[in-house]
């Protein structure tokens, strides 16, 4: 199958393609005044803990306060977000109460995971996430996934073995599926660059007081050519 990515960038609209075998097969179009925000990261001001609801409203600069739920306060486990780039915690785990873990007032990093829709402002979560184009870089934890996507037993071996070895301490580390079959060099490539990203980010919180935005994720051309081009596409306008 041919595969091809035609990108049109402009002032007020940018407009992604990918055609297999010369047939239409996805499009994108982001506007300005439409621009992503899933994957920025904000120092944002708690302004009220809700016990009933097990949730909490974080002041991030938006027009409406953002939503963070308990269970998007605790580190997911390896069985949770194995091959899923934000994964969802279990409805059914045991979490503590949420006025145990935040306060009223107290300054956090959240990163948004839902855009705000109609009266309901952002979806946050403290456990952040970066990712690369093999691999997603996350805070806390030690713990290596690999994508569901690679089937193979002993590739998804081979990624575990090479990846818990280049991996700094107090990083968990998901392998994409993009990561198949890549080598030593191309990990380690991915992984100075998410790090150096995530001290950037840090350095950047301190500087400023909340609400701020301490880390933008890459915009749609950006993120397509990282994520999507490979060497299984033939060309890209």
């Amino acid at each position: 199958m041919r595969t091809e990515i035609f990108i049109n960038h402009g002032i007020h609209e940018s407009r992604i393609a990918i055609l297999e075998d010369g047939r239409l097969s996805e499009i994108w179009v982001e506007r300005p005044e439409n621009e992503r925000m899933v994957g920025d990261v904000y120092r944002g001001t708690v302004t009220a803990v809700l016990p009933g609801l097990q949730a909490a409203f974080v002041e991030i600069g938006h027009e409406r306060t953002a939503f963070l739920q308990v269970r998007d306060m605790i580190e997911a486990d390896k069985s949770e977000t194995d091959g899923s780039l934000n994964g969802r915690r279990s409805r059914y785990r045991n979490y503590p109460n949420i006025q145990s873990l935040i306060k009223k007032g107290e300054e956090v990093l959240v990163q948004i995971t839902k855009e705000p829709i109609g009266t309901k402002g952002a979806r946050v979560t403290t456990q952040l996430s970066l990712p690369g184009r093999f691999m997603v870089l996350i805070p806390g934890g030690n713990w290596v996934g690999v994508s569901r996507k690679i089937s193979s037993w002993d590739e998804r071996k081979r990624l575990r073995d090479l990846v818990a070895k280049i991996k700094p301490n107090g990083f968990s580390v998901i392998v994409r599926t993009e990561g198949k079959n890549q080598s030593d060099r191309e990990f380690k490539r991915d992984m100075k660059q998410l790090v150096r990203n995530y001290e950037r980010l840090m350095k950047t919180s301190k500087k400023a007081p909340a609400p701020v935005l301490v880390h933008k994720e890459m915009g749609m051309t950006s993120s397509v050519i990282r994520d999507l081009f490979t060497d299984n596409v033939d060309r890209l306008v």
